[in-house]
């Protein structure tokens, strides 16, 4: 799905008269998740799923073309854990 099937379907469901309604809507929750989990808070939509913010140690790879070693440092990335609902209505489908 791409964001502009997202913001109709959400224009859909939400009864809203144009789809720049839908955008904004779209992109103030999307602001409100990218500022929270920045902060470091995890973001818990219940039956959804769990965001959270989870630190990536730094590693030692190696390119298999060149056998090169490297060092990727460590990065702060975003896990999702889906909730108990999401998991059952894709096991009912």
């Amino acid at each position: 799905m791409t964001k502009a099937e997202l913001v109709e379907k959400i224009k859909a469901k939400a009864g809203l008269e144009s789809k720049l309604q839908a955008e904004k809507l779209l992109a103030a929750c999307v602001d409100s998740l990218q500022e929270t989990l920045a902060g470091g808070e995890s973001v818990v939509l219940t039956g959804f799923g769990t965001f959270k913010v989870a630190e990536r140690a730094a590693r030692k790879v190696h390119n298999p073309r060149t056998k090169e070693e490297f060092i990727v440092p460590a990065s702060m990335v975003v896990k999702f854990v889906p909730g108990k609902q999401l998991k059952e209505g894709l096991q009912s489908k």
